[in-house]
């Protein structure tokens, strides 16, 4: 009999609606009690955390690593499941498939209606998560985020509409297995992601994200410099650009040792160095680095994770992350 362990974190999938808004309230066990479990099935659980992923800090990240690392370490377990709020998830599951280079797949899911909502789509997505978890076609993939019939490599992953049911895609990609009816259906080739985990013990650097828009200057630039990033990501114009202040600014804090990561504030596709005058190219001669397609919270994370492993090449080593995403899946 399949063995996986679910870790409840919180979330809508937990949630109730109350006089002052929703709130999460269920743990684990609950939660399998409104959901149809697949046949055969051994679901152990730990209640990780019981709050909005909008609310959840370092503090949560690392408790849940730990309970990922003591599930991992039963050989019985044949797969995790993690229910998580919507609104974070695409980066925390990001974060841990950096870091994850065991075949078991760890599977994240969750809802956009509450518990209590006559059409709730918690149960269905957490029964879909818990059959895949188990199944072999989800093994060498790394960390899958599953919802509404669909399972997304960590890697590209989006959260694309606030309140619908299909509240995640991967725009230039797609799913990577579908489940329908009871059966799950690979899509495309497993593939093992590369890995670059923060080691243990070491905090989360800070990174900020820096939008750009119509007339953007360098305040929000400087201010996140001032308050001590280690790093920055840029929510860049189109496939990659900025403008001849922020230009500056990007020169600047490259020359003091602050990376720099351009992704696109665009829902989808790459990001590349085309424009002059404080676009991509200028940017790029810069020395800014660029996050092919992942997106601002994405990318965040793997600057992140770089910084955090202390590498002397940090521009190669995230390049090389980058490279070895593509050409592995």
């Amino acid at each position: 009999m399949p063995a996986v362990r679910l870790l409840a974190t919180g979330g809508t999938i937990a949630s109730r609606a109350g006089a002052n808004g929703r709130y999460a309230a269920a743990g684990g066990a609950e939660l399998l009690t409104h959901t149809p479990l697949p046949d055969g099935l051994d679901v152990s659980i730990r209640d990780v955390a019981t709050i909005a992923s909008f609310a959840w800090s370092e503090t949560e990240l690392r408790t849940l690593q730990r309970h990922i690392d003591e599930a991992l370490a039963d050989p019985d377990v044949a797969g995790i499941v993690v229910t998580h709020g919507t609104d974070t998830m695409e980066e925390v599951s990001f974060l841990v498939s950096l870091g994850h280079d065991d075949p078991r797949p760890i599977v994240f899911t969750g809802a956009q209606r509450t518990l209590d909502d006559p059409a709730a789509d918690g149960p269905a997505n957490l029964s879909d998560a818990l059959a895949l978890a188990a199944h072999p076609a989800a093994r060498d993939r790394g960390v899958l985020l599953c919802f509404d019939g669909h399972a997304f490599a960590a890697r590209g992953v989006r959260k694309v509409d606030t309140l619908s049911t299909h509240g995640f895609d991967a725009p230039g990609r797609g799913p990577a297995l579908r489940v329908a009816a009871g059966r799950i259906i690979p899509l495309t080739a497993a593939s093992r992601p590369p890995t670059l985990p923060v080691p243990t013990g070491v905090p989360v650097p800070r990174v900020d994200v820096i939008p750009l828009y119509l007339g953007a200057d360098t305040t929000l630039f400087d201010a996140a410099i001032g308050a001590g990033a280690q790093g920055i990501v840029l929510a860049a114009f189109g496939a990659g650009n900025a403008n001849p202040a922020i230009l500056e600014a990007v020169r600047a804090a490259v020359a003091n040792g602050v990376p720099v990561l351009v992704c696109s504030r665009v829902h989808s596709g790459p990001v590349a160095p085309l424009y002059g005058g404080g676009g991509g190219a200028s940017l790029a001669e810069a020395g800014a680095i660029f996050g092919v397609d992942l997106s601002p919270w994405q990318g965040r994370m793997l600057l992140a994770a770089a910084l955090a492993t202390g590498a002397t090449d940090l521009p190669g080593t995230v390049d090389s992350w980058l490279q070895g995403g593509l050409t592995q899946g």
